[in-house]
């Protein structure tokens, strides 16, 4: 039997016990509760401190700001606007739905602008950054920014956009710029590391050649927010640096008026300084407003470009191939020269056409020009004769000829992605390309610049400057620099090409002296092109009277003031065999369907008496290069040689840095 006094002491244990293992129980917990306290305020107090700034600050990184393009009076041809924009990081949004709803109401958006937002969410990964608008409106973006507290996740941006003030004026020489592809990421480490949301980049054009001076770098802004999100504080602001600005070569007064002359017309005009090779205007028509890709170009723009019969995607100046037609028989003329092949007295007559091996070949005079010299020939642009001129010459050293001046290669290399360096045919290119021989018609022909040969229109307008400076290389360029050689320092050193020419020519000099000359002179500075100046001079002294005198085939577009006087030559090039049918209906452009019409060329050189600017003009389907083309050339030279003086300034100014 227990007594009451075991049972109370064994309660008192049980009791003694459970309130030891309480006491411990609290104790464990409370070292425990302290040790974590510890641990998270003293051993863990920077990761935790991070965690919460990170809750507390915002980091935005800005987009670089680009570049500035400007021609060479200082004028701004291509810059930048700030444009609000707003973004969403699609992982960091708790209810999607909810905030494309609100997003909708607060922004006006209508049913297809919102669809193409979803269906843009839709195609790209959770982490990757939504640019719902690239071109909010102030109103806009003051409006989500007051109701930011509502919108978890959205993220309103002041970023900097492209502007071209001179709309399609400059289209194809500046390209444009449009959203950073995976292309662009992957290929280009600068852009890669630069790189925001809605980052535009160059796609052609200078604006891809020039990419990496243009760019620029990232700045940097830190915000305090509260729980929302919402912007209390700026913190810190870290500027980035802006891209480099260039300045071009390029008068937009001429290169305007190049855009008026071409008008609704397919076709290109290129001037050229004959020294210094500084581009004054480039244009390619027809032509399109960059502005229209800043935003993303809408489906029916896009369309209507793509879809337009003249082309205005491709830059006719360096990509566009054409048969020179007539262009080349001043070139023709100078590689029978050189040659020793005719003389400035070889006569031919012309009756109209040539007859060889049974095949006919026509003049573009039905009736014949009758007795011809070499003069009369580039005069009156006579078929015949340069059909027999061809055929003493050769196609290979015609080609020798043509290469040397500046045809069959790319004149600006790897500036423009799409330029084409055509081709000059030869009797090795034929049967390395096409596995069979060189025919005599084919010589004939490329005599006046038909069959195989394709030239740019900026090729061309290389030629002609180099003709009128004398026969000297030049090296064309487009981006204007500090201190650049004049072109009186770029003439002394012809004059000093020529006289070491001369001196290579003297039997009595060393073979040593001879070729460190040839060295210095030939593959460097300004080359030599000719074997005699004479041949050069009347070749240039013909296509005066091809502009300024009676039967000339540019007369009706002469400028009777020496100021203004230029030379040149005109040319149409076939671009549909002709019928002996419509041979004898003597049927005129305008009577034929557009796309069979000929192609009108003229390239010209100017002022005559001091000649210091070349030029070529093409102008698609356009017809005949006297009716069509050569009067477009009196317009320019007029405001070209009125301008000259004012670049002449610049020029002794040194281009000041910018």
């Amino acid at each position: 039997m227990i007594s009451d006094g075991d049972t109370s002491f064994r309660k008192l244990n049980t009791i003694n016990r459970r309130m030891f293992i309480i006491s411990a129980a609290k104790v464990v917990i409370f070292t425990g509760i302290i040790a974590r306290l510890f641990s998270l305020q003293i051993n863990e107090n920077k990761k935790y401190l991070t965690l919460s700034d990170k809750n507390r600050l915002r980091e935005w990184k800005l987009p670089p700001e680009r570049g500035e393009f400007l021609d060479f009076f200082g004028n701004t041809i291509a810059g930048n606007l700030k444009v609000y924009q707003l973004h969403i990081v699609p992982e960091q949004v708790e209810d999607f739905k909810y905030l494309m709803v609100r997003l909708k109401d607060i922004l006006d958006l209508d049913n297809s602008q919102f669809a193409k937002i979803i269906k843009k969410k839709n195609s790209q990964k959770p982490w990757e950054t939504l640019v719902v608008s690239e071109n909010l409106s102030w109103e806009q973006f003051s409006k989500v920014n007051f109701y930011l507290h509502e919108l978890v996740g959205a993220k309103p941006v002041l970023s900097v956009a492209r502007s071209y003030p001179f709309k399609e004026n400059f289209t194809h020489v500046l390209g444009y710029v449009a959203q950073a592809s995976e292309s662009d990421l992957a290929n280009n480490e600068i852009i890669k590391k630069n790189h925001v949301p809605g980052l535009r980049v160059g796609k052609i054009g200078l604006e891809k050649a020039f990419e990496n001076d243009l760019i620029g770098s990232n700045g940097v802004q830190r915000y305090e927010v509260n729980a929302f999100g919402k912007r209390i504080n700026q913190i810190d602001f870290t500027a980035g640096k802006k891209g480099k600005n260039l300045r071009l070569t390029i008068d937009t007064e001429v290169q305007k008026l190049c855009n008026e002359l071409l008008k609704d017309k397919a076709g290109s005009i290129s001037v050229m300084d004959i020294y210094t090779g500084d581009i004054i205007a480039m244009h390619s028509s027809p032509s399109f407003d960059p502005n229209l890709f800043l935003y993303g170009i809408s489906h029916k723009d896009w369309k209507n470009i793509r879809q337009d019969p003249l082309k205005p995607l491709i830059n006719k100046t360096v990509a566009g191939l054409y048969s020179p037609g007539s262009t080349i028989k001043p070139l023709v003329a100078l590689s029978a020269l050189e040659n020793d092949v005719i003389s400035p007295k070889f006569t031919v007559r012309c009756t109209g056409k040539m007859e060889m091996y049974g095949q006919n070949y026509h003049c573009w005079k039905k009736k014949g020009h009758g007795y011809m010299n070499l003069r009369n020939a580039i005069k009156q642009s006579c078929d015949t004769y340069f059909y027999e001129a061809a055929r003493k010459l050769g196609v290979d050293r015609l080609e020798e000829t043509s290469l040397k001046f500046g045809l069959g290669k790319k004149v600006f290399q790897d500036t423009f992605i799409d330029e084409k360096k055509g081709l000059v045919p030869s009797t090795k290119w034929k049967k390395d390309n096409l596995g069979i021989g060189w025919v005599l018609g084919e010589t004939l022909i490329t005599g006046i610049g038909q069959g195989y040969i394709q030239t740019t229109p900026l090729q061309l307008c290389l030629m002609t400057a180099q003709l009128a400076n004398g026969g000297y290389e030049i090296y064309p360029r487009i981006k204007a620099e500090k201190n650049q050689e004049t072109a009186e320092q770029i003439k002394l050193k012809m004059k000093q090409a020529a006289v070491q020419k001369k001196e290579n020519e003297n039997e009595t000099i060393s073979p040593v002296i001879k070729a460190r000359n040839f060295f210095k002179v030939g593959n460097k500075d300004h080359k030599v092109l000719y074997r005699n100046p004479e041949n050069i001079k009347f070749v240039l002294e013909a296509m005066w009277g091809s502009t300024n005198e009676v039967m000339g085939t540019s007369y009706g577009s002469r400028i009777d003031d020496k100021k203004y006087q230029f030379a040149g030559k005109t040319g149409t090039a076939q671009v549909k065999r002709i019928t002996e049918r419509q041979r004898e209906l003597e049927l005129k452009a305008i009577d034929m369907p557009y796309e069979d019409r000929d192609h009108a060329l003229y390239v010209a050189f100017g002022p005559y008496k001091n000649p210091r600017y070349a030029l070529s003009i093409i102008v698609e389907h356009g017809g005949s290069g006297s009716t069509t083309a050569a009067p477009m050339a009196k317009k320019l030279f007029k405001l070209i040689i009125d301008r000259h003086e004012e670049r002449e300034k610049i020029i002794k100014q040194n281009l000041p840095n910018i």
